[in-house]
């Protein structure tokens, strides 16, 4: 992760919404509320690194964090998924690769403070570990990924804005994908659906990394 100060002003003015909101929660559920936020965007447009500089600030403030990786959850695992988007085509490139059923119960199992398994991926062999994690320790969820605002029980949703367009010097410096005509045609698919998931956010990240509500955004769109 290439972590700057953008990305950490950027978690700043979302910490400072995110705590007015909590509170509120806090004020009709109990002191003991459960708290998720989500963060997507496309490859390359920071959301490690702006959910990593969140979950900092927030443990600076005395709260116990943990970030749920969502490209830990697709369903065809890292060596055999270039091969399976060959062989099935591209449409099946997007929202549906990932096991929303597993990333569901995880959030629920962080709400109702059970000990829960969870994949991990090795990016060194590319395999799907298992990690165990007792969420009765935990106090606040963040879940990142490409489509991690489409997660069910999300407290705040958060759309980075852009796009891989936009991100690919970042994309070719991270040296995570080949920079070949294929890959760029799996960032458009991914494009689509990210695009797609535009109404379910609270916030957006505009291209200048600043912190817009929806309802403001909705305003200057029109």
């Amino acid at each position: 992760m290439l972590i700057n100060d953008m990305h950490k002003d950027a978690a700043r003015d979302i910490m400072e919404k995110l705590l007015i909101d909590k509170r509120k929660k806090e004020e009709n559920e109990g002191d003991n509320y459960k708290y998720v936020i989500a963060i997507s965007g496309e490859s390359g447009a920071g959301k490690s690194e702006l959910s990593h500089s969140l979950a900092l600030q927030l443990k600076a403030q005395g709260i116990r964090v943990k970030i749920l990786h969502t490209d830990n959850y697709y369903i065809v695992p890292p060596l055999l998924r270039n091969e399976w988007r060959r062989t099935h085509g591209l449409d099946t490139v997007g929202i549906n690769e990932y096991d929303w059923n597993l990333i569901n119960k995880n959030i629920q199992d962080f709400r109702e403070n059970r000990e829960a398994m969870m994949p991990c991926i090795d990016i060194i062999p590319e395999q799907v570990d298992k990690l165990i994690t007792d969420f009765r320790k935990i106090q606040l969820l963040v879940i990142d990924g490409l489509y991690a605002i489409n997660a069910e029980d999300v407290d705040m949703r958060v759309l980075i804005e852009l796009t891989y367009h936009e991100t690919k010097i970042s994309q070719i410096a991270r040296g995570k994908e080949p920079n070949n005509e294929y890959r760029t045609k799996v960032l458009e698919m991914e494009h689509r659906s990210v695009s797609s998931l535009r109404p379910l956010a609270d916030l957006f990240v505009d291209q200048n990394y600043e912190v817009v509500e929806a309802t403001e955004k909705q305003s200057s769109d029109v």
